[in-house]
């Protein structure tokens, strides 16, 4: 298949093509916007909480299952393992996004006014 250059779909003889990249181009995002409410700086720390909130459902989760494991009250190890997939899973997740936040703010703070 051959490679072709986003460069060459820029020449499109269309005029809806064009006015649709135009609108699209010309769409702003602002943390002020009342229609953007799932923009908003407010909505994304919610996330972020939310976000650590099931990370640590889902570590207690985990950390149960271990127990009842380990108690001999269970032997579904399928469950176990499901468990501490999930659990591994959004702690990476959560960590990643954590790195991300962080890199943003040493990227403001270290701009010049």
């Amino acid at each position: 298949m051959a490679d072709i250059a986003i460069e060459s779909l820029r020449n499109v003889r269309s005029r809806t093509i064009r006015d649709a990249e135009n609108a699209y181009n010309a769409r702003s995002y602002s943390i002020f916007d009342p229609d953007a409410s799932d923009k908003t700086f407010q909505d994304l720390l919610t996330k972020a909480v939310d976000n650590i909130n099931t990370t640590n459902g889902y570590l207690s989760d985990a950390e149960n299952e271990e127990i009842k494991w380990a108690l001999g009250r269970t032997n579904n190890t399928h469950d176990l393992s499901i468990a501490l997939q999930k659990a591994e899973t959004a702690l990476q997740y959560t960590v990643a996004v954590r790195d991300r936040v962080m890199q943003a703010y040493n990227q403001i703070m270290q701009m010049q006014l």
